[in-house]
């Protein structure tokens, strides 16, 4: 979550005060309480979002995001009480058990409002918006989302997790609620007032007149992120910045980048330094691999249990290119515990990838991760039990309310030299010991699992996936990205070859956001280098121009919404990155990558608007634009193109292993059988020009061709 300052034109006298009043007024209700529902389920109940579900069987009279909701409030003279959250989301859960599982709360809830629930991983424009307004507010933001709306849909005010009565410093919930009553029936001119300057302020900004820019700004931009994650870097415990501790995949990927082409003793130290410590830590689960959300301490100890999907497709990346940029296996080793871990829990019998696994499991946050020291002692014996407590840091006393997270306490030379046994030894030992307990760990009540297929955070694991693939040389990682691209071509997309956005159960719904396509775009392309199979590249193209019709803005950048999305307050564009790269982000990775390797075509002028677009907030900041200052640095160049013609599928597949387990950050892999039906198509297709002239010679197995800046340097004969 990104952090921001209250924006200085909120803060007119008369809007500070509407926004204090309803944190301060109380004015309580003076009417009985009871129940207003049982057990049975509301409107949620036909819902395809497992959130949404959770709260099926609230007292609450909950819609989903509906025009009826809307109508309704419009027709009661209502306000319309919004909550957006997740279902991993561990103050999700806490404010659902407290409040929205009140019969008191409840009764005011459906007596004074329009309440609606809204998923925000289905519905992330809806959470965009909402989001903005909180920060606007506060400064800050977070989930659960809670927002009150006129019933037309514009916000008057806004915050994130309250309790059901005043605690911690913060007002009750049950105060908010009274305080909005009370000034929606007598003070309402304020609050109308309010929500106009937020929804004016939530609209886009005209274009601006291009800010003039060094000739090398490119060069002055990635320095200058460069020297931003220096000063932030952590050299005692690894990473950037302070607790709340997020991975910042994409920095690590940047810094990668930079590393590659000016080597760096102090910037490779904190790449490897911030890798190693994350697999070393809590945050890592050392049982069942992949990665928790974050860490909420600086050691990289105790995290924040949930593991979302996107998380664990990001940071396989980020160690990707460790892997490749050091050679270091236990880089290697976490790629394949994390994929392993997605194959076994997070994937759908028809391919897809599930979005996530929850932090709670019985009502406490983490409870199924971690381990008293007289449970593992009782499974393993005391020795072994001893040996595997030395090596991940188990204490009778525990690290996490008397439990204890795994963690890389001792190196395995420490163990070995407690132990008096060889270093192979206690590896092996350790190895079988860690599936004993996650045998026991499988016995606890798990986690709940979110089972929607989301289209986008698949497109960042088909990626992921299919170069692991390649780098690791593992066939079923491959094999896996194909099959969740043809749930996404089979399942997610319509006749038209429009992209929904969720999927659950065989139902796709919502019209795809501009970051479904996107990541599909990449997936689809990075499938293509993987695979030498160029379906994967027309659909790519098919989808390419289907976001210049549906998302594009001749003032440069892309919505987020395309032209047959709903129409809500505000259609806005994003930049920054989150937890998530940014959709706009992503397309200029798209764009440049397209222009580089089909030269003589229309990608090359929208690659340059794209990036003119996107660097107008570069002056202000590189912290949010990792995503997009790896398509810079790709941009910059030297970039190359490595085709490799082969006499058979295997043989091909072959050579492109073997091209693709070398780091190369700006080059585009190209791969044909010889005298295919699809060769000689390509050959009057998109890629013609790289195919133009260029054969296998007679008796060689396999030739490649290295191209860079498209003229072609190196020719290489394997025979």
């Amino acid at each position: 979550m990104r952090w921001f300052q209250m924006d200085r034109r909120l803060q007119s006298p008369q809007f500070i005060q509407t926004s204090l009043f309803l944190i301060t007024h109380i004015n309580p209700l003076q009417r009985g309480l009871g129940i207003t529902r049982g057990s049975m389920p509301n409107r949620l109940a036909t819902s395809t979002s497992p959130y949404l579900l959770q709260h099926q069987t609230n007292p609450v009279d909950w819609y989903p995001w509906c025009e009826e909701a809307f109508e309704l409030a419009k027709r009661a003279d209502k306000p319309v009480f919004l909550s957006i959250g997740y279902s991993a989301c561990h103050w999700c859960h806490v404010m659902a058990h407290e409040s929205f599982e009140s019969p008191a709360i409840a009764q005011i809830l459906n007596e004074y409002f329009v309440s609606i629930k809204v998923d925000r991983e289905q519905r992330p424009d809806i959470d965009h918006i909402y989001m903005q307004t909180v920060q606007m507010l506060t400064g800050s933001g977070g989930w659960p989302l809670s927002v009150f709306l006129t019933p037309d849909g514009r916000p008057f005010y806004a915050g994130t997790y309250w309790p059901p009565t005043e605690r911690w410093g913060r007002p009750g919930f049950n105060t908010i609620l009274n305080a909005v009553v009370d000034s929606w029936k007598n003070r309402r001119e304020p609050l109308l007032s309010q929500a106009n300057e937020l929804t004016h302020h939530l609209q886009p900004k005209p274009p601006s007149e291009p800010t003039p820019v060094s000739s090398n700004w490119e060069k002055n931009s990635i320095e200058r992120a460069d020297q931003t994650l220096a000063e932030s870097f952590d050299s005692k415990h690894g990473g950037f910045g302070r607790a709340p501790k997020f991975p910042h995949a994409l920095d690590l990927r940047l810094l990668i980048a930079i590393e590659s082409h000016i080597p760096s003793e102090p910037r490779l130290q904190r790449i490897t330094k911030t890798l190693d410590a994350m697999l070393q830590g809590g945050i890592y689960d050392q049982l069942a691999g992949g990665f928790a959300r974050y860490s909420t301490d600086d050691r990289w100890l105790v995290p924040h249990f949930e593991k979302m999907l996107y998380d664990n497709a990001l940071l396989v990346q980020s160690y990707l290119d460790g892997y490749l940029l050091t050679g270091n296996q236990r880089y290697a080793e976490v790629i394949r515990q994390t994929l392993d871990y997605v194959l076994s829990d997070l994937t759908d019998v028809l391919g897809g990838f599930y979005s996530a696994r929850d932090a709670d499991s019985e009502g406490v946050e983490g409870k199924y991760y971690v381990w008293s020291r007289e449970e593992i002692l009782q499974e393993l014996g005391q020795e072994r039990g001893n040996q595997f407590c030395e090596a991940y840091g188990v204490t009778f006393g525990g690290n996490f309310d008397g439990m204890n997270v795994l963690y890389e306490a001792a190196t395995l030379q420490q163990v070995a030299h407690t132990s008096r046994m060889s270093i192979d030894s206690v590896r092996q030992q350790l190895a079988e010991d860690r599936l004993r307990l996650l045998e026991l760990r499988k016995s606890r009540p798990s986690p709940s699992l979110d089972d929607k297929v989301l289209c986008s955070w698949n497109g960042m694991m088909i990626a992921s996936m299919a170069r692991a693939g390649m780098v690791l040389g593992e066939r079923k990682y491959l094999a896996a990205a194909t099959h969740a691209a043809s749930l996404i071509v089979n399942q997610m997309m319509s006749e038209e070859g429009e992209l929904k956005h969720s999927w659950r159960k065989g139902v796709a719904e919502t019209t795809g956001f501009l970051e479904d396509y996107a990541h599909c775009v990449e997936a689809f392309l990075v499938l293509l280098e993987c695979t030498g199979e160029h379906r994967y590249l027309d659909q790519a193209l098919r989808w390419m121009e289907c976001i210049e019709s549906q998302f594009g803005d001749e003032s440069g950048g892309y919505y987020f919404t395309s032209k047959h999305s709903e129409k809500l307050i505000t259609r806005f564009k994003d930049d920054h990155d989150g937890s998530t790269p940014s959709a706009n982000s992503v397309m200029t990775m798209n764009l440049v990558r397209l222009a580089r390797l089909i030269p003589k075509s229309p990608w090359l002028e929208r690659a340059e608007r794209q990036i003119g677009w996107m660097r107008q907030g570069l002056p202000r900041s590189t912290a949010p634009y990792g995503q997009f200052l790896l398509a810079v640095d790709y941009w910059c160049g030297p970039t190359s193109e490595i085709l490799l013609i082969a006499k058979d599928e295997d043989t091909l597949r072959e050579a492109l292993i073997a091209t693709m387990q070398k780091y190369l950050p700006r080059t585009f892999v190209i791969g044909v059988v010889a005298n295919s039906r699809e060769h000689q198509r390509l050959k009057n297709g998109p890629l013609a020009d790289h195919l133009h002239g260029k054969e296998l010679p007679p008796g060689a197995k396999v030739v490649t061709y290295r191209c860079i800046e498209n003229v072609c340097h190196d020719v290489q004969l394997s025979t």
